[in-house]
This record gives structure tokens, sequence and C-alpha cells, in this order.
């Protein structure tokens, strides 16, 4: 009688284990299919878009907590969106910058870029940092739309700036001169 006890005992943790297994171990594949194709929440780090993200950077080591969307993040770019890109130097490393020029556009650079102007070309973008201390298409020249993957469309916490990301109210970067769309001379 010891052994059926003993027997009866395991054979219920085994079915507790299955039914928990079943129930919490299908949602799995799912969320990470959504994790890695569809949206994510990811802690954003660094300087380098203060103060539109991060605005706390100089008091407190707190993070912005942000929704990145990963669905088409490569189409319908514009102007003062926020994306998240592969890093050119780093492929391991993911970085944050916001859209200053898309292909065809010409950029007055800045420091340290090697010359004064330049003409962003087909399937590229320049990307600029917020912050001063920033390391963007000014340092690495235009990106590669194929590196980004995935655009910042909500703010999650801290709660007194969560909501949407406004980006389409974001001014315009001065020495950006926009392609010319439709017939022209040359």
């Amino acid at each position: 009688m010891a052994t059926w006890g003993t027997t009866g005992r395991r054979l219920r943790f085994f079915g507790q284990f299955a039914h928990y297994l079943i129930r919490y171990a299908t949602w799995l594949p799912p969320l990470i299919c959504f994790n890695t194709y569809v949206a994510e929440v990811t802690f954003i780090q660094g300087p380098s878009m203060y103060p539109f993200l991060n605005a706390e950077y100089h008091e407190s080591r707190r993070q912005d907590l942000c929704l990145v969307w990963k669905m088409y993040a490569r189409e319908n770019l514009a102007r003062g969106m926020l994306v998240i890109f592969r890093n050119p130097d780093d492929p391991h490393k993911m970085t944050v910058k916001r859209v200053v020029a898309l292909e065809g556009d010409k950029v007055r650079t800045r420091r340290p870029y090697p010359h004064d102007y330049i003409n962003i070309p087909e399937g590229h973008v320049w990307v600029e940092g917020d912050g001063d201390k920033t390391k963007d298409s000014n340092y690495y020249g235009p990106i590669s739309a194929q590196l980004i993957t995935g655009r910042i469309t909500h703010i999650v916490s801290p709660w007194k700036r969560a909501g949407r990301v406004r980006w389409w109210e974001h001014p315009e970067r001065p020495g950006v001169q926009k392609a010319q769309v439709g017939w022209f001379s040359t």
C-alpha cells in the first residue's frame, strides 16, 4: 500500500505539471513571436535623446520605458520619427535616434563628419540624437534603412510623460534641404 500512495502522488504531480505546462508554455512561442516581429516594451538607456527621452537623466538613474513598434518599421519613414536600429559600429547593439533626413535630401552636417554637406543616398536615412552626448550620423554617416528594426510610438513610464510620442510636432532641423519630388531638369 505504501507504493500505491507514492505512485499516486507521482501521478498527481505529473498530471499537475502537464496541466501547468500546457496552460503556460503554449503562450511562450506566440509571445516570443510577438516580441520579435510586432512590438516590444524596452528601456531607453543613455543621454543621446535627452531631453526628449530620459528627461530625468541628470537627476536620477531612472530610464524611460517605451513601446517599440517593429511591424513595417522601415516603411513610410518621416523626418522627426524616433527609430531603433542596429548600430553600424556594433551590430549587436541597438541605438535610438531621430530621423533627420531621408533619401535624396541634402544635409548640412556637424562635427566630426568630414564634409560640410552630404546628399543622402537611396535606401539610407540620416539620424541624429537630440542630446549633446550622441554618436549619430555625424559620426558614422547615413545609415541603411535596412538597419532599422522599430519605431518608438509611446512612452510607457514615467507616468507623468506617458503617452503617444508626437514626433510630427518636433521642429525640423535647420540645414536639411528636402528632396524635390516630380519633374526637374539637371
